[in-house]
């Protein structure tokens, strides 16, 4: 039976897709081929849907039979410790469950983002990905409970995904505290050699092997013209194509709606505070639950976010790592 060893619980748009590429070239680790397998996201079955823009599609990528789950672990080294990275586990309290009783002795590493900065890049990966109809952020904000109502996914949650407090607290009280390793992005952007040192120290293994964070899934803006706002409409159409066709032209058309490769545009200090007030009971939790000091997290003074240096080409349909900060 292969099972994990260590899993990367989230958060989404918190660099959980850099770590597991990082990770993953270290020789004592093996990764999952499929990131985002989803398995604990089910119960036995496969998910209940769609009902959001694009769900179709992310409910058909669930790895939710055991066999099929295992098998992606069948080609690990011997010796070699066994993990995979889905980002909606944390913030789902059946998952957790499920989790524990399968797995009692796993790791868990969280990576958790400021809340504000990590909702606007969520709105802005599915805006690029023209599965956001919305295209005022607040308002987007503002829609989620009727979202929700109406069964939309969860990666629609722009603010139910970062509040940590709760989501750690529940995870806290089915796992124990010392298998749960919480990271910051920050220090995951800002020191990447020391803070892949203590994942690594974290899980046993040997330190000083991975020292660098790649780029992984940079979102760009989309293309603006008519005939690319005509075409981005088709993309939720694309979930009733027949045979997989769907499937195979969705990378196309956002290759094609990205190639300006023109940078999206940044959090405003308005939004941020609009938005801040949202997540401050919830930071106090966190804090309250690990330890963390998160004064940052509260300013509403713009930061200096310079971004990465990028290399190549930069979308929701290729490799390189979020921003900002």
């Amino acid at each position: 039976m292969a099972l994990p060893d260590f899993l990367l619980v989230g958060a989404p748009k918190a660099g959980t897709t850099a770590l597991h590429v990082a990770l993953a070239r270290h020789p004592q680790l093996y990764l999952s081929p499929v990131k985002e397998p989803k398995f604990f996201l089910t119960d036995g079955g496969p998910p209940e849907g769609p009902a959001g823009p694009g769900d179709a599609q992310t409910f058909r990528e669930y790895v939710w039979r055991r066999d099929d789950y295992e098998a992606l672990f069948d080609a690990a080294p011997r010796g070699t410790l066994k993990g995979e990275s889905t980002t909606l586990y944390l913030r789902d309290p059946a998952a957790h469950g499920r989790i524990a009783a399968t797995l009692p002795s796993a790791r868990l590493v969280a990576v958790v983002r400021d809340p504000v900065d990590r909702a606007h890049s969520n709105w802005t990966h599915l805006r690029s990905a023209v599965l956001e109809p919305e295209g005022d952020f607040l308002r987007a904000c503002e829609l989620e409970e009727s979202r929700v109502a109406r069964g939309w996914g969860p990666f629609w949650r722009y603010v139910d995904l970062g509040r940590y407090g709760a989501q750690l607290s529940h995870l806290f009280s089915v796992f124990p505290r010392e298998q749960v390793l919480v990271v910051l992005y920050r220090d995951l952007r800002r020191d990447p050699a020391g803070t892949l040192d203590r994942i690594c120290g974290f899980l046993g293994i040997a330190t000083g092997v991975v020292r660098s964070v790649p780029a992984e899934n940079v979102t760009a803006a989309a293309a603006a013209s008519r005939t690319d706002r005509l075409l981005g409409r088709t993309l939720p159409l694309l979930d009733r194509l027949p045979g997989g066709l769907g499937d195979r032209a969705f990378p196309a058309v956002r290759r094609h709606l990205q190639r300006e490769q023109r940078q999206r545009a940044p959090l405003t200090p308005a939004e941020r505070a609009a938005l801040l007030p949202a997540f401050l009971e919830d930071i106090a939790l966190l804090e309250s639950v690990t330890g963390l000091r998160l004064d940052h997290w509260r300013a509403l003074d713009a930061h200096e976010r310079p971004p990465l240096d990028v290399r190549g080409r930069i979308g929701t349909a290729h490799t390189d790592i979020d921003r900002p900060l």
